[in-house]
């Protein structure tokens, strides 16, 4: 299916099969990519829910039991797992399906795995197009699990409206959250395996980060829940939590956040359509000859002169 109505137009009917080919278009990027993407409808805010931690916080556990969750109140739940890519061949296991393996056979969630390629941030240079296509096609909530990079995982708040940041007791990270700037991001913290006994300590630590990071007059609370995924004990309190924010959304459409995730949508899209447009160049064939051949080239003198000769070449 070409026609970019005819494909649009079989998303938003709910065709699975359609959008999974889509989703496939969209990470290739490109004019047909671009075609589709400009006349899906416009989706409301709130829907897309970013899950980011550290490696090993639990967010593939949490992932799968909030689907549940929210599969439980009639609702319908579209997951991004984002997974790391090789550094040298851009291979990616894209395990997140293997680990998501309780929510198989439910017709009301579906699945993405995407890999980062390499991508600074967590997240996939697609993800906000596949999040669009997710929105067209219906889903009640959009998930988007980070691939868990540390410092650079903020990244997330760019495409996601609410941005659940998963911590674990016991692993040092409140700390590392705050140099990471995660906590600057999330509107709601979840501290998993809190069955164990040290979560209390954090629970009460990341509290009080909270207040001394926020301002005092800030219209929404940062909640930090408690929750055990495999005990399955404080997900209805999280799930409270992630809506409860969905609705502030809706009242307050202009907030700080909403103002810079359209700005990062904005310079995404430049950095996009710019790289796609130079790679079209003589100038960047001929440059990567020059890499096969001199290891010791200077790179930012190199992309200086490929961008001056694809000016030249745009005028």
């Amino acid at each position: 299916m070409s026609d970019p109505q005819r494909r649009a137009d079989a998303i938003v009917q709910g065709d699975r099969r359609v959008l999974a080919q889509a989703l496939t278009t969209v990470e290739r990027g490109g004019a047909d990519a671009r075609a589709l993407l400009r006349i899906l409808p416009a989706h409301p805010d709130g829907r897309v829910i970013g899950i980011t931690g550290a490696p090993g916080a639990g967010k593939s556990t949490l992932t799968t039991a909030l689907a549940q969750a929210f599969r439980a109140r009639g609702m319908t739940v579209a997951i991004i797992a984002v997974d790391p890519s090789s550094p040298l061949t851009g291979g990616s296991l894209l395990g997140d399906r293997i680990r998501m393996y309780d929510l198989a056979g439910d017709s009301g969630v579906f699945i993405r795995s995407m890999a980062n390629r390499g991508r600074l941030g967590g997240i996939a240079a697609a993800t906000a197009d596949a999040t669009a296509l997710m929105a067209a096609a219906g889903f009640s909530v959009i998930m988007i699990e980070t691939v868990g990079a540390g410092q650079s995982d903020v990244a997330v708040a760019d495409v996601a409206d609410t941005i659940l940041l998963v911590e674990a007791p016991g692993m040092g990270d409140e700390v590392q959250s705050i140099k990471a700037g995660l906590l600057e991001v999330a509107d709601v913290i979840a501290v998993s395996k809190s069955d164990r006994a040290d979560a209390a300590a954090t629970l009460q630590q990341l509290r009080t980060l909270v207040q001394m990071q926020h301002p005092s007059d800030d219209s929404w609370p940062v909640p930090v829940c408690g929750v055990s995924a495999l005990q399955h004990t404080g997900i209805e309190a999280l799930t409270d939590a992630l809506l409860a924010h969905q609705r502030f959304l809706a009242t307050h459409p202009h907030t700080a956040r909403a103002l810079h995730r359209r700005r990062m949508s904005l310079h995404r899209a430049i950095e996009v359509q710019l790289y796609e447009a130079v790679s079209r160049t003589a100038a960047w064939q001929s440059a990567h000859t020059l890499l096969k051949h001199d290891a010791r080239i200077n790179i930012d003198m190199l992309a200086q002169q490929i961008l001056a000769e694809w000016r030249l070449s745009a005028h």
